[in-house]
């Protein structure tokens, strides 16, 4: 067996809460060469797992000898910070991938993203929402990436969401001074560090269907799985069931390498079904955490979060080493 790489992290626990976890934990700090600072992406969309990054990074084993693979990409805010050499990053969801295909290629660069949201942030604060849904509908004739990157952060509560036509259709965030300097310039510097992060690197986005991505799987190659949850509604592209969660983690098993899967718990109102009786070959590790992002607020407050992992590839013991 091959000498296994341990990700980046802290102090772990079976449980624990992400008010603990605002920096690493200082029982960890010999073993590590630094505290991890989660960055973010430009992408902002519900389920995002900003807070759950050093969690799952901290969690896995694995040797990075092959692609880190994500059939569900979402923002990326994983594989961004964990900046593996290697990475095959897909998702249904083909504006997600345009724009990021558009920043690997250098055609979406920090400057051109300020001077556009510059530009459209002084339209919307002159016109109101009628800019916005003016913005909107553009879109989604011409499928602009920089507009998508302005419905993201100008939608209400940072919410994702398309119609059965494949168009966004959230509404406004009612405001109109949205996207002040201050603003702009975090927007800006997310693309020059997500642009830093790939450059020199190995890094594949397709636009496919999960089982496609999983299909091209090897050995070496490691898969980080998070699917919308199935019974929170919280998908914000295709639809998600509870038979697609148990088709992905049936074909997660049967794969050569090793896998993390995200999923939920339980919350304040019920208990996951789909983690009641789960098989002997993964492990289970839980993380509470409160999301702030969501279109209602049931969908907003504190849930326990769950990583089920392939037994081979979970970290046990407190602490983890971080190693380039």
């Amino acid at each position: 067996m091959k000498n296994q790489t341990v990700f980046p992290g802290f102090e772990v626990q079976e449980s624990y809460s992400s008010e603990k976890d605002e920096s690493v934990d200082k029982s960890a700090e010999g073993l590590i060469k630094g505290p991890m600072k989660v960055r973010v992406p430009p992408i902002k969309c519900q389920g995002i797992k900003t807070k759950l990054v050093k969690f799952i990074l901290s969690s896995i084993n694995w040797n990075r000898e092959g692609r880190w693979i994500e059939p569900f990409l979402g923002s990326g805010v994983v594989a961004f910070n964990l900046a593996p050499k290697k990475a095959l990053l897909s998702d249904t969801n083909v504006h997600i991938i345009k724009l990021y295909k558009s920043i690997l290629s250098g055609e979406i660069t920090s400057d051109s993203v300020r001077e556009y949201l510059e530009m459209q942030g002084r339209l919307l604060f002159e016109k109101g929402e009628s800019h916005y849904y003016h913005i909107r509908e553009k879109f989604n004739c011409e499928f602009s990436s920089l507009d998508f990157l302005f419905l993201s952060r100008a939608a209400f509560n940072g919410v994702m969401r398309f119609n059965k036509k494949g168009q966004f259709n959230v509404p406004f965030c009612k405001k109109t001074e949205r996207f002040r300097q201050a603003y702009v310039t975090k927007i800006a510097n997310q693309v020059e560090w997500i642009s830093q992060v790939m450059e020199g690197k190995d890094w594949e986005f397709v636009a496919a269907d999960w089982r496609s991505t999983l299909s091209q799987a090897r050995e070496d190659d490691f898969v980080y799985a998070d699917p919308p949850y199935a019974g929170r509604h919280t998908d914000y592209y295709s639809s998600w069931t509870e038979q697609d969660a148990n088709d992905l983690l049936g074909e997660l098993r049967n794969l050569k390498c090793g896998f993390a899967l995200s999923t939920w718990k339980q919350n304040k109102y019920r208990c996951n079904d789909y983690v009641a009786d789960l098989p002997d070959d993964v492990v289970l590790k839980s993380f509470l955490h409160f999301y702030h992002v969501g279109s209602s607020r049931e969908l907003r407050n504190e849930i326990e979060e769950a990583l089920i992992i392939s037994k081979r590839n979970a970290k046990s013991g407190a602490a983890s080493n971080y190693l380039k």
